[in-house]
């Protein structure tokens, strides 16, 4: 029976990233394949230039997830003041210049800025039990290597952006089961709730009443953009591992 890795997602700020449509950074209810394997090899301590790195683990990875409380969200509203000449951090390690644009106005000393506005919603107070395995089980990383480096990060962690820090350990316990879906029904929910959301791989299980949803949230690491859809399950599971 194949052994499933538990980690429990908690903080006052989660987010779920999805598709970002112009200013506005969305969120998904459920983390992405792509938000969970960069979780990983962040605890890892790989870098982005890893992309084979990332792209194999991604590849490897069964994921399914269950709510243990309601969504709740949070839209935060952005601006930053850029200057004509300003130049920007980027993940790449060069910094950005902006190309001058009529949308730029003089102030009273002369210099030309414009207001840059975004949008990022969030999860509020969240708690989510994620169960995992990889296949091929012995295969570097394994589990093992995965859980110790959760317990012992290279770098700080975060949940989907960088302000959304977990509040507790992320490790949270191993199952075996036949299937993921199976993992999340014999996992302890930490508010000893029943009935939550989860969602599960097509093919990990099947739950009366569940349906199939397709999602695009497998990342090519070494383009940088995400494409593609695989097929989910998404139901509420009635969990037989509830603590008191």
């Amino acid at each position: 029976m194949p052994r499933h890795l538990l980690i429990r997602l908690s903080s006052p700020l989660i987010a779920f990233g999805g598709e970002t449509i112009d200013n506005f950074g969305v969120i998904r209810d459920f983390p992405a394949l792509s938000m969970v394997t960069g979780l990983i090899a962040n605890a890892l301590g790989w870098d982005r230039g890893d992309d084979a790195l990332h792209n194999r683990l991604q590849e490897r990875l069964r994921l399914g997830t269950c709510l243990e409380s309601q969504l709740q969200y949070l839209r935060e509203y952005q601006t930053a003041e850029l200057f004509e000449a300003d130049a920007g951090w980027t993940t790449f390690g060069q910094p950005e210049g902006r190309a001058k644009s009529p949308s730029y106005s003089a102030d009273k000393s002369g210099r030309k800025s414009l207001t840059l506005q975004r949008y990022r919603d969030y999860h509020t107070d969240l708690r989510a039990l994620l169960a995992l395995r990889l296949e091929p089980a012995d295969e570097s990383p394994t589990l093992d290597d995965v859980a110790q480096a959760l317990d012992r990060p290279q770098r700080p962690l975060f949940i989907g952006r960088k302000p959304c820090l977990p509040v507790g350990r992320l490790m949270a316990g191993w199952i075996d089961a036949d299937s993921v879906l199976q993992a999340l029904q014999l996992a302890p929910l930490a508010s000893g709730a029943s009935g939550m959301r989860a969602q599960w791989p097509d093919g990990e299980g099947q739950l009366s009443g569940d349906r199939v949803v397709d999602v695009c949230d497998e990342r090519n690491w070494t383009s940088g953009v995400h494409g593609g859809w695989r097929p989910v399950r998404e139901g509420l599971i009635k969990n037989a591992g509830n603590m008191s």
